[in-house]
């Protein structure tokens, strides 16, 4: 970020322009925040920080606004006790930006402590105070932000599972008048913007051949209700058609769940349709009784199928390590824990470095892409970029929502026309999973994983 802004002053550009277009983007995250009426506390630090947080406050139109200048830390507490009394909504957090590089003294600690003993909720600008930005660790202790609008790019720190519990949810302003950013990073940050125009147009003269058959593989007895997800989720992507493969015992509960779906039971080994364009396998495969001869089946299309193959859930754990006999697509969409069994160490170690998870288990199975699912979902494989998804929220954390993820990037990488861009395809789907999360919780708080479904795919352009 350093090297960015230097670049940017040296065409002339100057930081009080910048300064002055980072205060009214926070203003309208504040305002997105609050409610006309509402009382916001902005608590300004001495540095630029401090300056973007005062800045803010201009902008603020039809809301009451309280500025304290923090230096002293000891007499603002006595400030800001009375201020948070009077019910204020939101605090805009404006007192440490990028440049603390030492721990807190025991002042700062109490009135970090104090502030977040309010629950106020938090709007943190650019990071929480307190937070060191490259490593995510607190220097002794960080205001817990319910959002993060961090300035221009992420930095480092944010994406550690140390920052999480301070960070909130992490959002990026990344147009503040800087110039194009001149860096390429191994992480890249997701934005909506990206799926503008995404997919493409449909052809007018197009029929269900053209847009792809996906079979799925999936559902067992006392889990049939993952096929029946993992199917409504690939809907909503559009393929042509969707042929869902379940064993014969549980045929009955999950055919009569589905209408345009094609439901085939099987005794030992599924039987794919010839047409098929892309294969799904996985959701709902976690009963103790199933036929070996299943286990087998799905190895061999992982090693031999010259089509696209995404595997989720119980499956994962079947595959061989090692190339596949052919080029074609593959994608693995696993949780920590998966991971770590996939890796054969802890959900811990694959959390604390969650980019080098993504790399080895790539590279065990044969430079697969892998959907590394969780706060902050990675898309990426064992060399190249690795993306960032912004989307979501902790409600996402129910039975059945991966299923429905599953089912939507297996029904969008059945599609003939996108399998070329497998990167982007697997980005849009975790992208607008989280998007339809992300507005199902502004609208209804009780939101179960039906609802997503229904909300899958409605997002952009």
């Amino acid at each position: 970020m350093r090297q960015w802004e230097q670049a940017t002053w040296a065409t002339g550009q100057t930081e009080s322009e910048v300064i002055r277009r980072v205060g009214e983007i926070v203003a309208r995250r504040a305002l997105a925040m609050t409610r006309a009426g509402d009382q916001i506390l902005i608590l300004a630090g001495k540095g630029h920080n401090g300056d973007d947080a005062r800045l803010a406050e201009p902008h603020l139109r039809d809301r009451k606004v309280a500025l304290l200048n923090v230096v002293d830390p000891a007499s603002s507490l006595t400030e800001f006790v009375p201020l948070a009394e009077r019910r204020s909504k939101l605090i805009i957090d404006g007192l440490f930006g990028i440049g603390l590089n030492r721990a807190l003294d025991a002042k700062w600690v109490r009135f970090i402590e104090q502030i977040n003993e309010t629950r106020i909720p938090i709007l943190a600008v650019d990071l929480a105070s307190g937070l060191n930005a490259d490593t995510g660790e607190p220097f002794g202790a960080a205001l817990k932000a319910s959002v993060t609008l961090t300035l221009g790019a992420i930095k480092a720190g944010l994406l550690s599972p140390a920052a999480w519990p301070f960070v909130g949810r992490l959002e990026v302003a990344p147009e503040i008048g800087l110039v194009p950013c001149p860096f390429d990073t191994e992480l890249n940050w997701t934005l909506a913007e990206d799926f503008f125009y995404y997919p493409p147009p449909r052809l007018v003269v197009a029929h269900k051949g053209t847009f792809g058959h996906l079979a799925i593989i999936a559902g067992s007895l006392g889990y049939h209700g993952a096929a029946v997800l993992a199917s409504r989720g690939a809907q909503r992507a559009r393929p042509g058609l969707v042929t869902l493969c379940v064993l014969e015992n549980v045929y009955d509960p999950v055919a009569s769940q589905l209408q345009a779906v094609m439901v085939r039971p099987y005794l030992r080994e599924p039987d794919l349709p010839d047409s098929s364009t892309a294969i799904l396998c996985g959701p709902g495969l976690a009963s103790d009784d199933l036929p070996a001869s299943l286990k087998s089946s799905i190895v061999t299309l992982w090693q031999k199928s010259t089509l696209p193959m995404i595997v989720d859930a119980s499956a994962l754990d079947w595959l061989p390590n090692g190339p596949t006999t052919t080029d074609a697509l593959r994608v693995l969409t696993p949780h920590p824990g998966e991971v770590a069994r996939l890796l054969q160490t802890s959900s811990a170690k694959v959390q604390a470095d969650r980019p080098a998870a993504v790399r080895e288990l790539s590279r065990c199975f044969g430079n697969c892409w892998v959907v590394l699912k969780g706060h902050q979902t990675l898309i990426g494989r064992s060399e190249g970029k690795i993306f960032v998804n912004s989307s979501g929220n902790p409600f996402l954390a129910q039975g059945g929502s991966g299923d429905v993820l599953a089912g939507f990037i297996g029904g969008l990488l059945a599609q003939p026309e996108l399998q070329s861009d497998a990167e982007k395809v697997l980005r849009y789907a975790v992208w607008q999973h989280g998007a339809a999360a992300d507005q199902l919780q502004e609208t209804r708080a009780n939101w179960t994983v039906e609802n997503l479904v229904e909300s899958l795919g409605s997002f952009g352009r």
